[in-house]
């Protein structure tokens, strides 16, 4: 896939900078000459709360219950009383859509922060520890890193049993080698700042100096990269739930409710166009909103748009 493809080239480039050589320099350089609308900007920030508060409110705002079935209001197009129409079973697709929010977003952030602990406790160790075990630890990275992460995760899945954790377990079990190689060369660069040395000079702990001198001052750069996996996370929990290893029918899951409705594509377009809307539409956002920290955490990107 395109998204973890690229997330590998940002990882094994092991950047020495900090946001600017997360998507490659290639990226950095377009980023330089085509300056972003802040309408977009804004807009996207928009567009990612609100699917946020969709998450977290969105059962209590949907009109019918999403998994009520109604065999006789199968297939009904939108309408006023269901605005996205109802699936082949007649559950309202508007309420699924609203409820799959909770269920595809809280997957993807169980996934991400499962991923991200994972790589920065290895990358951190990695950084700090000896050339042996640095070698050791970077080499499993690099064995993560060749494989595409869906197909590693298919794998995992299937193996661990059909279901939205099965999927949640094995994806963040692939994804975590690449911020294990981003938090090691952060790492690496905070540990030899003037500022460590001092407190190490004067006695500060190993643990205090790592939690409270390296870590939160190597991690911005963090930060934006788990915003821009959102998208790309999302999309693969999607991609497992629609080929059925993820979330299973009836589930409101986003990719099982495309999965679901693929047999009635002719006669039942919107049962598979409006969850694929919201798909769309959230991993766009998040991809801006990530895009957008990373050039507010880049003083060369900023430099170069106003110039």
């Amino acid at each position: 896939m395109s998204g973890q493809n690229g997330q590998n080239m940002a990882y094994s480039e092991a950047p020495a900078g900090v946001a600017a050589r997360l998507s490659g320099g290639r990226w950095t350089r377009a980023a330089r000459r085509a300056p972003r609308s802040p309408v977009l900007e804004r807009v996207a920030i928009a567009v990612a709360a609100l699917m946020v508060v969709i998450a977290v409110v969105g059962p209590l705002l949907a009109p019918h219950d999403p998994y009520a079935v109604d065999l006789g209001s199968a297939l009904r197009a939108p309408s006023a009383e269901h605005w996205f129409g109802t699936d082949a079973n007649g559950r309202d697709i508007l309420s699924r859509v609203l409820y799959g929010a909770r269920v595809t977003l809280l997957a993807t952030v169980v996934v991400i922060i499962a991923a991200t602990l994972i790589g920065t406790l290895v990358g951190t160790v990695a950084a700090l520890g000896g050339r042996v075990v640095d070698e050791v630890l970077m080499r499993i990275c690099d064995i993560g890193l060749s494989l595409p992460a869906i197909i590693l995760a298919l794998g995992l899945a299937a193996a661990l049993g059909q279901g939205l954790d099965s999927a949640v377990i094995a994806l963040a079990a692939t994804w975590w080698p690449g911020y294990a190689r981003l938090v090691r060369t952060l790492v690496r660069e905070v540990r030899d700042a003037e500022y460590v040395d001092a407190a190490r000079m004067i006695g500060v702990t190993r643990a205090r100096l790592v939690f409270r001198h390296i870590l939160p001052n190597a991690l911005d750069t963090l930060y934006v990269q788990t915003t821009l996996d959102v998208a790309a996370v999302m999309l693969v929990i999607s991609g497992l739930s629609f080929v059925g290893v993820g979330a299973q029918v009836p589930s409101a899951e986003w990719g099982a409710m495309i999965a679901a409705a693929a047999n009635n594509l002719t006669n039942g377009w919107w049962a598979v166009v409006f969850p694929g809307l919201a798909i769309m539409i959230t991993a766009i956002a998040f991809n801006l909103v990530g895009d957008w920290l990373r050039v507010r955490n880049d003083p060369t990107i900023r430099e170069g748009k106003a110039r």
